[in-house]
């Protein structure tokens, strides 16, 4: 009788399918062989009779035809999902025939780590509980034969496979390709010691590659053998060339008027990108002021590279998500015009965290599963995700970071706590898997500059695409930054005179604030004005603050009055120009980034940017703009004592790394992500060389692990959050139309159609941190679309006009203190 994987499908044609698409994808880091030999063993157990009962008679349980009173030796498999072990056999089977070379046995772990993790996510190796610290590895590779069935699929397997795999396990060279990356980890290693942290931090991204090559082969070909009609709609690398992607891009490029000194150094900046593109790959920087037109010129880099180093695809990382759906949008009319109905959803690919993201229609499903485009944009939630979370979901997509080109927009709002391990990620994909980064920012973080023995990022020799920042920055100045500190602090009052004052003065004033409640007590005081004033923060949703900025682009147009105030938002994408600008006291990169929305586009008059510093200020739960401010209040000092020493740019290069300088050495004990304050640990010395664990295994079994690597790296993911308060997408019933699509939603059950509302509905949505969702919802301010789902709509008596989410019910437009 033939051997069942799942209805459909043979265990045999699994198997050696599975190891066709896992040996394409490790091979992007020369590693087929490894990719192959996973997928050929990683259901290995599924050989065994207690396996094949099992899901026999769960497949002769979903037949209607069947009737179980007539069949004695069924047994309802009800409550055994997942309760045979069928992926400890493989890595038993691998180990155990595999040479006894000390090559041949560090390799042995690394694959059989895969083989027992495929439905889990990665197992940890040396891990702590309440009993004490266990080689669960060993353990697990040591399970008793009649729980793992290990000679019985021996015995069963077919022979042709079971030649297959000894033909790779006795090759000659099979150790060779991972000989080869341990020598290249440890060279470009600061310690050049195998069990260092930057070491084994890396060692255990090699292990996450391989998991990754696996797991997205096994799901893909699951997927596709239950639904044959999935094939013809996977695009499987096979995208448009880069030379018609580069043509559409450069038909762009061709339409753009060069009307004044701007637009003639966004012309310089995007020629610039275009001639680095035949650089060898590497780590690169390109540091561009805002306004100057980094985020296409980046793109023209990206195309032009590819092309050159026939990467694979461009992978384009943004901050947050209220930015994403503009920017794939602009690059979407670009790639995917009208004229080519064809290419509509193929190239360009959003992945994000909005609400309904899990709500897909299957089509997009089967792309957003692993990366499945030449272009995608996604955010530094989801990236982060990938290389570190925990599951086999994020994971599923990291061989796609291989063989790509990789921007990360606006790089300055990396968490901090995140530094050490994303440089120890960037230094990988860049050395190992071939990968091209690109850092894009006009405020370079010194991510090259901190503690190497923990993971600095390794940058290209003249790593810099622009060739001469400083006179970029002297060529693109367009404001004359105040710094109008004073020892007793601003008032609110006082703070909405100055804005007053600078309106009838320049026409136009920003005012850029930390807070959202500060936001509504400037708000407040300069609402009596006689001209109209506009509020935006994240509390809008965004088609809530894409009408309010709409609004504001028009009047500045037409050269009427404008006042805003905003919470950072708008200093990150928003392409808006105001004579003037007040900023909250807070980091001189966030400084920066706000003086960007000021004479953006070139005036011969300077604009005016305005440092204010609040009087009270409540940051406790805000630490890296606390801190930020703290470290801008000692730079700007210095600057007053001697601004030659900075060539008199309060926000030029030279203030900027002071202030980096500052910044990130305040923040270095919070840069290798702190997770046990008892004791002392953190999230890179367990996904590294979990020296605690090391210690007390030591202490008790009086000799060190025999196993190599020893992260507890199931431990390590579920600990990690890439943002410290992960935050619940609510819709808003915003304006009509936001009331119709939460209407239709409540009444739609058919999910193409869900798909389609939900999609449109996340402009009508806004994140609410837990401690925000928990009190509306104990106000029955919150409720389900539908009972089967976890999407939720807020109650329109908690929405304000003005200001967006209120805690508490609006009856009229007044300002809430609450």
């Amino acid at each position: 009788m033939e051997n069942i994987a799942h209805a459909g499908q043979t265990l045999e044609e699994h198997l050696w399918g599975v190891a066709e698409l896992a040996k394409t994808h490790a091979e992007k880091i020369c590693m087929g062989n490894y990719g192959e030999l996973l997928g050929l063993l990683h259901d290995f157990g599924k050989y065994s009779s207690a396996f094949q009962k099992y899901i026999k008679d769960a497949i002769r349980k979903d037949d209607p035809r069947f009737n179980p009173d007539e069949d004695e030796d069924f047994e309802d498999p009800k409550g055994k999902k997942g309760k045979i072990d069928h992926s400890t056999a493989g890595a038993q089977f691998l180990v155990r025939n595999n040479s006894s070379s000390s090559a041949h046995k560090l390799l042995g772990q690394f694959l059989s780590l895969c083989l027992v993790s495929h439905h889990s996510g990665i197992i940890n190796c040396l891990t702590t509980d309440n009993s004490g610290t266990w080689d669960y590895y060993s353990k697990r590779l040591s399970k008793d034969d009649n729980k793992t069935y290990f000679e019985e699929c021996a015995g069963n397997a077919d022979k042709q496979l079971l030649k297959r795999v000894n033909d790779i396990l006795t090759g000659t060279s099979f150790t060779k390709p991972f000989e080869n990356m341990c020598r290249e980890i440890l060279r470009s290693s600061p310690e050049k010691n195998p069990f260092s942290t930057v070491a084994q931090f890396q060692f255990g991204l090699l292990v996450r590659f391989l998991f990754s090559a696996l797991i997205d082969a096994d799901r893909q070909d699951t997927a596709d053998s239950e639904k044959p009609k999935n094939v013809q709609h996977r695009q499987q690398g096979i995208y448009r060339t880069w030379d018609i992607l580069i043509e559409r891009l450069e038909n762009k490029y061709r339409t753009f008027e060069t009307k004044n000194h701007v637009d003639k150094i966004r012309k310089d900046v995007a020629e610039h990108c275009l001639r680095a593109a035949k650089r060898p790959g590497g780590l690169f920087t390109l540091t561009v002021p805002t306004g100057g037109g980094k985020t296409l010129a980046s793109l023209r880099f990206s195309l032009h590279h590819a092309k050159e180093h026939s990467m694979d695809r461009i992978i384009y990382v943004i901050p947050f998500t209220t930015i994403i759906d503009q920017n794939a949008q602009d690059v979407r009319e670009i790639f995917e015009p009208k004229e080519y109905p064809e290419d509509a959803g193929k190239i360009i690919l959003e992945h994000h965290s909005n609400i309904g993201a899990d709500v897909q229609s299957w089509k997009e499903k089967l792309l957003t599963e692993n990366w499945d485009a030449p272009v995608v944009f996604t955010t530094m939630v989801q990236f982060l995700e990938t290389v570190f979370g925990a599951g086999t979901r994020g994971a599923r997509r990291m061989h796609q970071l291989a063989k790509a080109v990789i921007i990360f927009d606006e790089i300055q709002t990396l968490p901090i706590k995140c530094v050490h391990m994303f440089n120890n990620a960037i230094n990988f994909l860049v050395n190992q898997c071939g990968s091209t980064v690109v850092l894009c920012t006009a405020t370079q973080p010194l991510l090259g500059s901190v503690d190497e023995k923990k993971g600095a990022l390794k940058l290209t020799e003249e790593n810099e695409l622009m060739p001469d920042v400083d006179k970029l920055c002297a060529d693109l100045k367009r404001v004359h930054v105040h710094d109008c500190r004073k020892s007793v602090g601003w008032s609110y009052p006082e703070i909405a005179a100055l804005a007053i004052e600078q309106l009838k003065k320049d026409g136009s004033c920003l005012v850029v604030v930390n807070t959202k409640k500060a936001a509504r007590l400037i708000f407040e005081e300069v609402q009596s004005a006689d001209f109209e004033t506009f509020h935006l923060s994240t509390g809008m949703c965004p088609a809530h603050r894409k009408r309010t900025l709409k609004a504001i682009h028009q009047k500045l147009a037409d050269k009427e009055p404008v006042l805003c105030i905003s919470t950072q938002l708008i200093e990150a994408g928003v392409n808006i120009d105001f004579r003037s600008v007040i900023r909250m006291l807070a980091g001189l990169d966030s400084i920066t980034q706000a003086a960007g929305r000021c004479n953006r586009h070139g005036s011969p008059e300077l604009g005016n940017v305005f440092i204010v510093n609040p009087a009270e200020e409540k940051l406790e739960l805000l630490k890296d703009i606390a801190v930020g401010k703290e470290k801008s209040n000692r730079v700007l000092d210095d600057y007053r004592d001697e601004p030659s020493k900075y060539d008199s740019d309060v926000i030029g290069p030279k203030m900027l790394e002071w202030y980096y300088q500052n910044y990130f050495y305040d923040r270095k004990d919070a840069m290798d992500y702190p997770v046990d304050v008892s004791r002392n640990d953190t999230l890179l010395n367990l996904l590294s060389s979990n020296s605690s664990a090391v210690s007390e295994y030591g202490r008790v079994q009086k000799i060190l692990p025999e196993i190599f690597l020893r992260q507890p790296f199931m431990t390590a993911a579920k600990l990690f959050k890439s943002i410290d308060a992960p935050t619940r997408s609510v819709l808003v019933c915003y304006g009509d139309e936001g009331k119709e699509l939460v209407n239709q939603l409540c009444a739609t059950f058919e999910v193409d159609k869900q798909y389609g509302l939900i999609k449109k509905a996340q402009q009508y949505s806004v994140n609410l941190f837990p401690y925000e969702f928990e009190k509306l919802a104990k106000q029955n301010a919150l409720h389900q679309v539908q009972e089967d789902t976890e999407i939720f709509y807020l109650d329109d008596r908690y929405y304000s006009e003005t200001f967006g989410i209120s805690m508490e019910p609006i009856n009229k437009e007044v300002f809430l203190n609450a």
